[in-house]
């Protein structure tokens, strides 16, 4: 079979993976804190052929290398809610879940009051301790917002409320962060051991998506006709193919 053949058919499958990409970046146009994803590319495997002179490389197409972040900071959104926050420069804020255990790291600062029930210091007549429910910081999916200090985050009663000690913390390097869902990150060793963040803290207001529709827009334009190419190469190298087997005959 023609080497263009396989050329195409891997640049289809690259490009088609590309647009999930860019696609998904589009998708997430207004979901709080999101980083967009940017596609990386590598050349596959080259081979030298002897030329006049100098070997003459020859490829055999490309492959999406990885996928990077584009941690640039997003727009201010101001949605008029006392427990909104942003972090105006590096760092994250810290989610964990009760249940399990697990820290996770999000710039997703669109807080809520969640409730939870804790013992009061009291005990009934059988002894068992008394509960009384409590309101904490929390990302409205069951998990809490760590303190600067590494604690829940006790919510008061009121409209106005008092900046509370959001905590923000950081890594050395972001390369390589698990991305847990569309704003939840878990580190790696590589990423170094957990710092005190740099930013700065803002109230009421929250970090937009960075994604920005007319960058993403284009690149899906450009995934979607390097992807007719790369199919038009492998149907003229398959009519290339039959005509070479029907001269045969």
């Amino acid at each position: 079979m023609n080497q263009s053949f396989y050329i195409g058919a891997v640049g289809a499958s690259q490009q088609l993976k590309r647009l999930n990409i860019h696609g998904d970046n589009i998708a997430n146009l207004n979901t709080m804190g999101f980083k967009a994803n940017r596609s990386d590319f590598t050349a596959l495997l080259y081979q030298d052929h002897r030329g006049v002179e100098d070997d003459l490389p020859m490829g055999v197409g490309a492959r999406l290398l990885m996928t990077s972040k584009n941690n640039a900071q997003g727009p201010v959104e101001d949605f008029g809610r006392i427990l909104d926050y942003m972090i105006e420069g590096d760092g994250f804020f810290a989610l964990v879940d009760l249940a399990t255990g697990q820290v996770t790291y999000t710039r997703n600062g669109a807080f809520v009051r969640s409730g939870r029930e804790v013992p009061n210091g009291e005990v009934d007549e059988n002894g068992e301790p008394i509960t009384e429910l409590t309101y904490f910081l929390g990302d409205d999916e069951g998990r809490f917002v760590l303190s600067d200090v590494g604690g829940l985050i006790e919510v008061p009663d009121g409209d106005s409320i008092d900046p509370l000690p959001v905590g923000i913390f950081d890594y050395i390097n972001y390369d390589g962060m698990t991305q847990i869902d569309d704003t939840r990150y878990l580190p790696v060793d590589k990423n170094g051991n957990l710092i005190y963040g740099t930013g700065k803290l803002l109230q009421g207001v929250v970090e937009g998506s960075n994604a920005d529709l007319a960058e993403e827009y284009t690149k899906v334009i450009e995934s979607q006709r390097a992807y007719g190419l790369a199919l038009k190469m492998v149907q003229t190298s398959d009519e290339i193919e039959t005509t070479i087997n029907g001269l045969r005959t």
